[in-house]
């Protein structure tokens, strides 16, 4: 899956939002500062381009709805993210994070509990 540009992932945070919206819809649920109106417009045929958002014509204009979960986009961006920076080691990732002190004992207890007990 190809790796989306800032600007991308913003856009596609509020396509996730809305569930399914035209541009204006869209540019609603973006944070400040938005895009331009037609910066939008070309952002999302792109990501139609990519595969990440389906348009269906209605009238004059398009309707934007997510091609890919966000949660599916997660995972395969987070395995993406550790095989190119952490050899494909999710303890690399862990220690890197602990060694920089961004994760505490306790969130570790926390990680540890959900995998030794995982939700069925």
């Amino acid at each position: 899956m190809e790796k989306l540009s800032i600007q991308e992932e913003e856009a596609m945070q509020a396509v996730w939002q809305a569930g399914n919206g035209v541009i204006k819809d869209i540019l609603e649920l973006m944070e400040e500062p938005k895009p331009p109106y037609t910066t939008l417009a070309s952002t999302l045929k792109n990501l139609e381009r990519k595969g990440f958002v389906l348009a269906e014509k209605i009238g004059n204009s398009f309707r934007y709805a997510p091609a890919i979960q966000e949660e599916e986009y997660k995972k395969r961006f987070m395995n993406g993210f550790v095989s190119d920076y952490f050899k494909n080691s999710y303890k690399d990732l862990v220690t890197f994070f602990a060694k920089d002190k961004k994760i505490s004992a306790t969130d570790l207890k926390e990680i540890i509990n959900l995998i030794e007990n995982p939700k069925k």
